[in-house]
Order: C-alpha cells, then structure tokens, then sequence
C-alpha cells in the first residue's frame, strides 16, 4: 500500500489522466443505463408505479392499457374470482388540455397539449387501489378535479396549484401532488379521482352514458400470492389478468427498445471494461525496469503484487466516483430527455469495473511474479 502511494504521489499528472479516462468511460455506461431506464420509465412509469399489483385487461386490447375496456359483466365476474381482496378500475385516456404555462404562449396552436389522465377509486372498498406510489411533494387526491402530476413536467405547467383544464372548456383540474416515474407513452400524466376521470372522458364525449374501466387493478386476499390471483382471474373468458411487472415487461414496444438499448449498452461495457483492464496492464508494462530493480535489492514478490493490486484498486475506484460525478453533475440537465441516475446502477457499473481492474491487476501481477533480480543486470533484450 505504501508503495501504490508513493508512485501515485510522485505521477500525479499520469495517475490524474488515467483516473479521467476510467471516469469517462464510466460516465459514458452510466448515460446510456441511464438513458434506457428513463425512456422506459417515460413509456410505462404509470403501471410500474401504481399501487395495485395485479391488473386486469381486455383480452382484445392486445395488453394495451390504451385499447382496454371492461365490460360490466366482466367486472361482476372478476369480483367473485376466489383470492381477490379488493378490486376497483383504473382508467386510462389521453387528452387534449391546457394549463397556466400553455394558456401564456402566444402561439395559439402552443396553448393546448396532449396529457394521459389515469381515474382510480379515492373512496369505498377499493380506495387507493391504482394510487400512485412514488409520491414526492404535496399530496393524494381527497376529492373531486384533484391529481398528482409528473414531476418531471412540474416546469411545464403541471407544478402543485397550478389548474389543468381539458379543452374546449371542460373540467379544471388542480394539481395537489408531485410523483416521481410516472408519466405514460412519454407524456405528462396526472392521477386524479375515477369519478374526475368519468367527468373528462364526458366532456370529451357527451354522449356517452358510461365509462368503463381500461383495467381492472385488483388486490389478493391475505395469503394468496400475485401469481395465484392471476391464474383464478385467468378463469374468466376475454380478459387477460398480469402481475404489474408483466404488465410493465409485456406493455407494447417496451421490450422491443430495451433490447435495442440493451444491446448497445452490453458493446458498450464490453468496450468500456476491455478499455480499463487494457490501462491498468499498460501502467504495469511502463514500470517494469523498477520492478526488476526493486527485486533486485530485496523486495518481495508478494509486497510488489499487493502494492500492484492495491494500485489498480485506488484507480479504477477514483475513476468510478469520477463517473459518477460527472453523471451526477449532468444528469440534471437531462430531466427533459428521460436520463434517469441511482445509486443501484452506479453499484452494478462500478463492480463491473473494480473486478475488470482486479483481473488485469492479475494480468500484471503474473507478470511480477515472473522477474528475477538477476533481470537487473542483464540489458533489457536479454531479460527473462
């Protein structure tokens, strides 16, 4: 350890480039994991973040929240399925709305914009179910033309008071809550009261009598396991019942671009990882005429390989935060594309790298364990 030191100490500008280079590359994994995770997010961050851990779709809709509809016979049926606790609907649409930011545009075709609206049940036996669950300022709706909006769009006129209003003229709906991860097919979205949601597919149609549910969310009585609920729901005929991660993996397009992304990340941090263990090899390379010195007044093979691993660990490990920082300090910026940064995606990509570190350390530390002290004597054609 004294002896990684010592080296970095009196090399700072190699060892500074090294650990930037390392921190780049980190950087770049950590944006497109990023990247992926905020455009899925955008896509499908209302089912993922919803309290009801089954749901229920119409079998025609092709698992579509989009396309669903449940009929009311279809609902009687589900409610006495054996296993189901709760059951409540969820519904779905998109809108065309404004709000204090577009009614300002002086730009007439800028003053209205597309918004997902999901109605779940805020009272009865079912209050709660389909709630969003990631909550991060203000609070739930308690009654009547009440949501929580994305704040991912909180500039964009969706912030806690301002008004929202489906267009042309229709019902006002006052944001009362921030949540995080929760817009829908990459738009702002809002989660308001079932009967609020009935009021705006109305307005949209006046003459529909009634609304029915895109989904059913449906909660299992203590004791029976998500999957068992969906296999007794799957007995009713023209629905298609899903855990809420099926319903997230299996929503249309979404596994499609993950494994489009996915592919350009895994070359990416095969590259990356390659990259780093190419670095560290190369540092040992540049310093093996010291090596062979320092052998040759008596210093053990094992004090030279713990100082290599050592070494190797300090760099790679500085060049993660360094990524890190870098993502941290960017990430920001990037709220409107979608690129998202945690902690857990940090962990995966900073072990990826920190093992890579070690094995070319390896690499180099078969090296060291190869020199003999005679080496010192010899010209370096000659030395074994």
């Amino acid at each position: 350890m004294f002896l990684a030191i010592r080296e970095i100490k009196r090399a700072k500008v190699r060892f500074t480039l090294l650990v930037l280079a390392i921190g780049l590359l980190v950087f770049l994994v950590l944006f497109q994991i990023g990247l992926r995770d905020g455009l899925i997010g955008q896509f499908i961050g209302a089912l993922r973040h919803q309290s009801a851990p089954v749901l229920v779709f119409d079998a025609q809709a092709r698992k579509n929240i989009e396309g669903s509809r449940i009929s009311p016979d279809a609902q009687a049926a589900l409610a006495q399925v054996d296993g189901v606790g709760r059951i409540g609907p969820l519904g779905e649409s998109t809108f065309t709305v404004s709000n204090p930011v577009s009614r300002a545009k002086s730009v007439e075709k800028d003053r209205l914009i597309d918004a997902v609206l999901f109605g779940y049940e805020i009272t009865g036996p079912a209050a709660g179910l389909g709630a969003p669950t990631t909550l991060t300022k203000g609070r739930l709706p308690t009654g009547p033309n009440e949501g929580v909006a994305s704040d991912r769009n909180r500039s964009e006129g969706f912030d806690i008071g301002d008004v929202v209003r489906i267009e042309p003229g229709g019902v006002e709906i006052t944001v009362v809550g921030l949540a995080r991860d929760i817009n829908y097919s990459v738009s702002p979205t809002v989660f308001v009261s079932w009967d609020t949601f009935q009021a705006a597919r109305k307005v949209r149609n006046p003459d529909a009598t009634v609304v029915f549910p895109s989904v059913m969310v449906v909660e299992p009585v203590a004791g029976v396991s998500d999957a068992r609920l969906v296999t007794n729901l799957s007995t009713v005929s023209g629905v298609v019942p899903l855990t809420r991660a099926d319903a997230v993996a299996q929503s249309p397009g979404v596994a499609s671009v993950s494994q489009s992304l996915n592919t350009v990340i895994g070359l990416l941090v095969i590259t990356a990882l390659m990259v780093i263990g190419l670095f560290i090899l190369i540092l040992t390379v540049q310093k093996s005429s010291s090596l062979t010195l320092m052998r040759a007044i008596g210093a053990h093979r094992r004090t030279l390989a713990l100082s290599l691993l050592a070494q190797a660990s300090m760099v790679v490990f500085a060049g993660v935060i360094a990524g890190a920082i870098m993502m941290a300090l960017i990430s920001p910026a990037l709220n409107t594309l979608g690129v998202s940064f945690s902690f857990s995606q940090l962990g995966v990509v900073g072990v990826g790298a920190m093992i890579v570190g070690w094995i070319g350390s390896l690499a180099a530390v078969l090296r060291v364990l190869r020199i003999e002290p005679i080496n010192a004597t010899l010209p370096p054609g000659m030395q074994r």
